[in-house]
């Protein structure tokens, strides 16, 4: 069954496409060809040509290989050699373990961050939240993930975790694409507001068991549908 209400796949190169010439091209197209295919815009299964990738980007073969190889350092990217690229399969060992891992970091994240009880903090939160609403009722769903990871990153950039949060994000490649495939469920997207809304009045309040509370039954909603995601999605995940 295909997922419900991803954005379509881009099969011809487009404004979107260009690329800062400023910039290194290489890490441009990494985070590119990432967010496709965290957005399963690249579902799984998809051929990568690095010849139609250089093509799309207006760059040489080399950005198109370097990226590629840290796609698959991230286990994003399946590399055959002498015969094809193409997007992994949603990983859920590896996702059970991004999870893990996620958890462990922010549980104490917000707990500390709950001791200091910084209102002006809480207001910053409050206000990332509501661009997730928006994004919520207008279904724009790349968005809203965009606008979740920052909430999560201005968790870390408080307690001056920054590296970590980028160490996590490194190893969240297949949690996320589970989070895409459930995200479109019924009630899900209001779910993760109400669960920010709670972690970030606990973090004012200055509450710790309760904004590590809310935050576990925060991140374990995904995995807990695990079975559901994958009757629906079969063809998407391995083991």
């Amino acid at each position: 069954m295909a997922p419900p209400q991803l954005a379509r796949r881009r099969t011809a190169p487009g404004s979107a496409d260009r690329l800062d010439r400023d910039r290194q091209a290489a890490p441009q197209v990494f985070e590119r060809l990432r967010g496709m295919i965290i957005a399963l815009e690249l579902p799984p299964g998809s051929p990568l040509s690095r010849a139609a990738l250089a093509t799309q980007f207006g760059v040489s073969s080399t950005p198109i290989r370097d990226a590629l190889m840290r796609l698959e350092e991230e286990g994003l990217v399946d590399v055959f050699p002498q015969y094809a690229t193409v997007v992994s399969r949603v990983d859920v060992r590896l996702a059970q373990q991004a999870h893990f891992l996620r958890q462990a970091v922010e549980l104490e994240i917000v707990r500390g961050l709950a001791l200091r009880h910084d209102e002006a903090f809480a207001a910053e939160l409050n206000a990332t939240i509501a661009r997730q609403q928006q994004f919520a009722k207008t279904g724009e769903f790349e968005k809203f993930m965009a606008a979740d990871n920052e909430f999560h990153a201005q968790l870390y950039t408080a307690a001056d975790k920054q590296d970590i949060w980028a160490l996590v994000r490194s190893r969240s490649g297949h949690i996320d694409r589970l989070r895409r495939l459930h995200l479109p469920s019924p009630g899900k997207a209001q779910d993760i507001v109400r669960h920010h809304r709670l972690i970030v009045k606990a973090i004012e309040t200055g509450q710790p068991d309760e904004a590590q509370k809310h935050l576990r039954t925060h991140l374990s909603g995904t995995l807990s549908e695990l079975a559901r995601i994958r009757a629906h999605h079969p063809e998407y995940l391995s083991n």
